[in-house]
Parts: C-alpha cells; sequence; structure tokens
C-alpha cells in the first residue's frame, strides 16, 4: 500500500508525473506545471494533504458551467438552485438524495464532496476559478432526471454533475447526463451497469458491486469459517438482497463467487425495499436453515430486519452486511448491542490502520469542526477521496469540454494507498476506478473497525454477533 517516495520536496516535476504532499498524478512531460508558490497552498483540512492545483491555462472556449472572466466575486459552495453566469467560477452540480429514505446517505456523501470543493477554494480553486456547488435533490428517480435536467439547462447550466450514493439514483441520472453530453461523476453508487453500458463520459471512484460480492463470500470462506473452525462448504450461506440495481449486483457478485470457491447457496432471497412483509422473509430463512446471512439492503431496511429477528426470537449465526446501510452511526445507534459483532463490507471506516487510510483521522477531525458532530459513515471519506481526484482532474483540463475532460480522468494514476481511503486512481475505458477497493468490517463496542486485511486491520475478527455473543473466538 505504501509506494515508491523520494527525497525531493512536494511541487518537484519529475519525468511524466507530478508530486505534491505525497499525492501522485499522471502528466504527459509537456503538460507539468511548475511549483505552485506557497501561498497557493492553503488546505482547507490542517495538515492533510491536498491534490495537484494545475496553474490556469488559456481556455479553448467558453465551457458551460464556467464563469468568462477571472475577476468575478464567487459566492460559497452549496447554492440550492443554479444562479446566472457568474465570471471567475466554475459551477459544478450535487445531485444527491437529501430528502426521502436516502437522506442520512445522501446528506453524508455529499458532504465529502463539500469539504473537497472547500479545500480546492481555500487553495485558489481549479485553473484560478473557484467552486460553486448547485445543489440537486434526488429523493426518487423520477426527481433526480427533473433534477438532472434543471441543472443542466439555462445560462446557469453546471458544467458537470457530482451524485449520487444510490445506485438506482445513479443509473437514472446519468443516463441524462450521458445524452446530454455532460459529464457525470458518481462517488458512491455501486451497481456494476454504471460504468458497464458503454456511457462515454461517466466516471465513477468507488469500488464496484462485485468488489462488494466477492469480498463477503471471501470474508466467510478466509476469515469467519476458520474462526469458527468450520468447512465453510458445510455452512448455510443465504443472500438477501433487495431487489434494485444495488443489491441485485451485489447478489449476482456473491452467487457467482460462492460457486467458484464451491461452496454451496442455500437460498437466495430477494425483497423489495422498505418492505414490511419481512415474516414471510425471516420464514423462508429459518426453512432455508441459515447459518450466514449476506444482507443487501438500504438504511430503512436494517432496523426493522433486525426488529423483526428479535419478535421472532431467531438469528442466524452471523449477518454479514454489503454497503451503507450496515456503516451508518445511525443504524448503530438505533440498534445498540444487537449489532455488535455484524460484519459489513464497504468503504474504508475511520477505524482503519493508519497507514493504509492515510490522513483519515485527520479528516474525520476536519469534519467535527465544519459539522458540529463525527462522521456518521466513512462514505463521506470516500466521496472527499474521489471528488478530489475528480477535481484534480478538471484542474488538469482547464475546461469542461468533455473530450478533453475524459481524457483528463483517463491520464489519471495514482498508486493505490496514496488516497485517504488508501485507494488509488486509475480509471479504464469504461470510466471505473480499478484502483478502488472495499474493506471488511465489523461493529466491536460500538465502533466499526477495519478486520480485513491484515494491513488495514485496526481490530481481529469476533466470531458472533449480538448482545450475548461478542467475545473474540
Amino acid at each position: 500500500m505504501g509506494g515508491y517516495r523520494d527525497a525531493r520536496p512536494p511541487g518537484v516535476a519529475q519525468a511524466g508525473r507530478f508530486r505534491l504532499h505525497d499525492r501522485w498524478i499522471s502528466h504527459q512531460p509537456s503538460q507539468i506545471p511548475p511549483p505552485m508558490p506557497p501561498a497557493a497552498r492553503r488546505p482547507l483540512l490542517a495538515g492533510l494533504a491536498a491534490l495537484l492545483l494545475p496553474v490556469a491555462r488559456p481556455a479553448l472556449g467558453q465551457a458551460p458551467g464556467m464563469g468568462g472572466g477571472a475577476g468575478g466575486a464567487p459566492t460559497g459552495t452549496g447554492q440550492a438552485l443554479p444562479p446566472a453566469a457568474t465570471p471567475g467560477e466554475w459551477r459544478l452540480g450535487a445531485l444527491f438524495p437529501f430528502t426521502g429514505p436516502f437522506a442520512l446517505m445522501g446528506d453524508e456523501a455529499y458532504r465529502g464532496l463539500e469539504m473537497a470543493a472547500d479545500e480546492r477554494n481555500e487553495a485558489g480553486g481549479l485553473a484560478g476559478r473557484q467552486i460553486r456547488l448547485l445543489r440537486g435533490d434526488a429523493s426518487d428517480q423520477t426527481q433526480a432526471v427533473s433534477e438532472v435536467r434543471r441543472l443542466t439547462s439555462g445560462e446557469g447550466r453546471v458544467a458537470c454533475v457530482f451524485g449520487t450514493a444510490v445506485s438506482a439514483l445513479a443509473l437514472t441520472a446519468s443516463q441524462v447526463t450521458e445524452a446530454l453530453g455532460t459529464p457525470y461523476f458518481e462517488l458512491g453508487a455501486i451497481a456494476d451497469a454504471l460504468t458497464g453500458r458503454g456511457a462515454r463520459y461517466v466516471f465513477r471512484s468507488c469500488p464496484r458491486a462485485t468488489d462488494f460480492g466477492r469480498l463477503s463470500v471471501d470474508a466467510v470462506a478466509d476469515h469467519l469459517a476458520p474462526a469458527w473452525k468450520a468447512d465453510p462448504r458445510a455452512l448455510r450461506i443465504t443472500i438477501l438482497a433487495e431487489d434494485g440495481p444495488y443489491g441485485q449486483s451485489v447478489a449476482a457478485a456473491q452467487e457467482d463467487r460462492l460457486r467458484a470457491r464451491g461452496i454451496p447457496l442455500a437460498a437466495r432471497l430477494a425483497f423489495p425495499s422498505r418492505t414490511t412483509d419481512l415474516g414471510t422473509l425471516l420464514g423462508q430463512l429459518r426453512a432455508a436453515r441459515a447459518e450466514v446471512v449476506l444482507h443487501s439492503a438500504y438504511p430503512g431496511d436494517v432496523v426493522p430486519f433486525f426488529r423483526a429477528m428479535r419478535e421472532a426470537r431467531w438469528q442466524p449465526r452471523m449477518v454479514i452486511g454489503a454497503g451503507g446501510a450496515y456503516s451508518l452511526s445511525d443504524t448503530a445507534r438505533s440498534l445498540g448491542n444487537e449489532i455488535e459483532g455484524v460484519m459489513n463490507v464497504d468503504v474504508t471506516p475511520f477505524a482503519t490502520e493508519e497507514a493504509a487510510a492515510p490522513g483519515a483521522g485527520l479528516f474525520a477531525e476536519a469534519y467535527k469542526r465544519k459539522y458540529g458532530a463525527e462522521p456518521r459513515s466513512g462514505h463521506s471519506l470516500a466521496t472527499y477521496a474521489g471528488a478530489a481526484i475528480f477535481l484534480e482532474a478538471l484542474g488538469r483540463a482547464s475546461s469542461a469540454e468533455k473530450e478533453r475532460l475524459r481524457a483528463a480522468v483517463l491520464a489519471t494514476d495514482l498508486p493505490e494507498g496514496k488516497a485517504v481511503t488508501g485507494w488509488g486512481a486509475r480509471f479504464d475505458e469504461s470510466g471505473q476506478n480499478t484502483r478502488a477497493r472495499p474493506l471488511l468490517a465489523q461493529w466491536q463496542d460500538g465502533r466499526l473497525v477495519t478486520v480485513a486485511p491484515a494491513v488495514a486491520a485496526a481490530g481481529k475478527l469476533r466470531g458472533g454477533f449480538g448482545a450475548v455473543r461478542t467475545a473474540p473466538p
């Protein structure tokens, strides 16, 4: 996870790359800008390294979302409605579910983007222009479409759109932006189809559902079964996934991984998010004699599921989540001791070995200073990391022209271990970051703690879950 380091001071140009505060970004030799003056490096996150801020280059022409001059005084980030064109700023869309059933996840994801934008503005902006985030509330798929159209139309239209943390919303919104030729940057939604449909201007910084599904099965085979001194092929493993693109992408990857590892699948069950028919699901789990439940669900589904298990006086030996619902501190507070020992595959938690998530602790401190509370989950950290990568590409492109911006994104080359999440950044032709990885974590003593891989682990795996089964094996 470490990567190559040399003795040159930050900001020293090297053949083919540019280094600033332990960040490596790909450039062609002819594109390497000179070092920035010290006054230009004023990171918002005290002590946390910022990505490279390139010097301004002449624009190829007025692009959507960019003011025409350099002298206008920009307003702050997070404006609710697109204003008329203002000189000297970049207008970037921030499409997240700020209301509705996904609001907790959406707001937490937005905060990471906001912190990345604030940091860039504090350090001089992008190519000499300040960033203004224009919020769009995508509480459902219909609203996602209307908000994208609002953000991308008129004189105050945005240069690109960042979103959304929810796969169904991301798939819908990105279909609209692609048709319009507007670049779309996904920071948190994981359904494989997002970067698997052949879109040219859709890019994703976070891992895919396939990565989540594989790791959740490997968690059983390589960690849980040995802790139980059991043969994983003898365990009764059941997949329980919401029936949308997120849950079914994870479930498909889990089923494929089980097959590849020669582990039988006891049952694969699907349910509509926020279902009230949990009795039927529990009956099916009991009939399958489930020992391990691989649960892909949204926040509104987890607490009712545990409540139903409590009322039925039944639970499997282990529940392993896949994603944001099982990472939220709000979920943990609602469940209390019931969540102890529950495992989850997700983006980098804050309780991760510092060497594997450089700067995560500093980010958490800055988050608390800004918002007055601890981060709700590692999703703000993940969206901060992804936004920083994409904002750096925007700065290198010095333009929102779609082909120029695509070229800048695909030229990004950040080794694994260099982002605050421990990820790197290298985008394939589909727009997927191939250097983003989920981690395996477990709720222990009220904290979500990384337990695998070993290089990132901040705790050791415990073999059971619930109030009476939390002791290490």
